[in-house]
This record gives structure tokens, C-alpha cells and sequence, in this order.
């Protein structure tokens, strides 16, 4: 059947629903540490917030429940988990395998653009932590743009999405290591660690990056198991 000529003007639809949008927002706002554990999340403000109805709102929700980046209260409320130390141990193990297998594998493939984000995120960082009165919630920020730039260097659009799912239930305690923590940041540890990283890639290093991204992980959960925040 020919085309009327008038379709031939039409772009094509965007593909992605609003539930996806809400989805995609919300899993930002976790996978960047803006969440907090516990902190408890308003369908209708966030419905507010993103410029949509309560339906892709809850929706969103519900996929975020599911992957148990979210949960229900008995009381109904939606909120960000409590994790327990046990738990966070064996998070961090398995971060430690898989986001060091990506590190590697961005030290082996990564491009000249790769090396350009890794080391505008890893300088942004810094200079953020050298400020008298650095912003927290965007050290917290800068910390995930690091991270996400060395992974999206290995090349391997699954292995992200696997880090993703990983970083939905990290985000929030990792926001325990930086934010609201000027010393933490001031003593430039997960500074340190990151140009380190950036180094490793950029010379092709792949044990050396792996080595890394480990002791910027297990530095960060150290610092957060001996503050005791979390459950027994």
C-alpha cells in the first residue's frame, strides 16, 4: 500500500512510555545516591516533580519494587530500603568482582572519547573536593559520573546494565559515605583511588585498574560499616 505523502513528514513516535521516563528518573535519582535508606518516597510529589500523572509514577514504582531498589511500608508508604550490614557485605563482594571485571575490560577497550569522560569526571571530582565548602550531594554525583564513564569504556552494554541493577541498591549507602561527610571527601581517598583508575585505563593497565575500582569500593564500604548506620 503506497504512503500517503503526508505521513513522509510525520517523525517517528518516541518509543519509550512515560512509565519508562518516570522509571529511568527515579532509578537516577537511587543509582546517584540522592536517596537516602529510609527516606520515603510521595507518588504524588514525584508525579509533581516529573510533570506527569500518578500513573507512570506508580508504575515506575512497581518495576522499582521488583527490583527491590524500593518497598512497601505496612503502612503503605513507599520508601528506599534498610539494608543490613550483612547484606551490604555481599553487595560489596559482588560489586567488587563485576565493576572490577569492568575496569579491566575498559582499561583493554576503551576509546579515545572513553578517555576523555573518564578523565573529565575524575577532574571534576577532584576540584570539587578541593573547595573550602564543597557541594556533597554533587560530590556524591560526580562520584557515579566516574564510575558509569569507566564501565560504559568496557564496551559491553550488558555488563552495564548489570552494574546498573547493582548500583539501584547501592546508591542510597553509598550516599552514606560522602554526603554530609566534608572530611571524608576532603581526605581524598575516593579522589585518590579514582586517578588511579584513570591512570590504569589510559596506560592499558588492566590488572591495575581492576585493583582500583576494588579499593574504592571496599574503602567507601569500610567507612560506611564502622559508622554503624546500618542494621545488624
Amino acid at each position: 500500500m503506497k504512503r500517503p505523502t503526508a505521513l513522509k513528514l510525520v517523525e517517528p513516535l518516541d518509543r519509550q512510555t512515560l512509565g519508562d521516563r518516570a522509571y529511568a528518573q527515579l532509578a537516577d535519582l537511587l543509582i546517584s545516591g540522592r536517596l537516602a535508606p529510609g527516606d520515603k518516597l510521595s507518588l504524588r510529589t514525584a508525579a509533581e516533580v516529573l510533570g506527569v500523572s500518578i500513573m507512570p509514577v506508580r508504575e515506575a514504582v512497581s518495576r522499582l519494587v521488583a527490583d527491590k531498589a524500593l518497598e512497601v511500608a505496612a503502612n503503605r508508604a513507599v520508601r528506599v530500603p534498610v539494608m543490613s550490614a550483612t547484606q551490604f557485605r555481599d553487595l560489596t563482594k559482588v560489586r567488587i568482582a563485576i565493576e572490577g571485571h569492568a575496569a579491566a575490560e575498559a582499561a583493554r577497550m576503551r576509546g579515545d572519547d572513553n578517555l576523555v569522560a573518564i578523565g573529565t569526571a575524575e577532574a571534576a571530582m577532584r576540584a570539587e573536593s578541593l573547595l573550602k565548602f564543597p557541594d556533597l550531594p554533587r560530590a556524591v554525583e560526580l562520584n557515579k559520573t566516574f564510575h558509569f564513564a569507566v564501565y560504559d569504556a568496557a564496551q559491553s552494554p550488558i555488563l552495564v546494565e548489570i552494574i546498573r541493577a547493582l548500583w539501584l541498591k547501592a546508591g542510597p549507602v553509598i550516599n552514606l559515605d560522602l554526603r554530609g561527610n566534608p572530611d571524608r571527601l576532603a581526605k581524598g581517598e575516593a579522589v585518590r583511588f579514582h586517578a588511579d583508575v584513570r591512570k590504569a585505563i589510559e596506560q592499558g593497565d588492566a590488572e591495575a585498574a581492576r585493583a582500583g575500582i576494588a579499593a574504592d569500593i571496599s574503602g567507601a564500604a569500610n567507612f560506611i560499616l564502622s559508622r554503624g548506620g546500618l542494621t545488624i
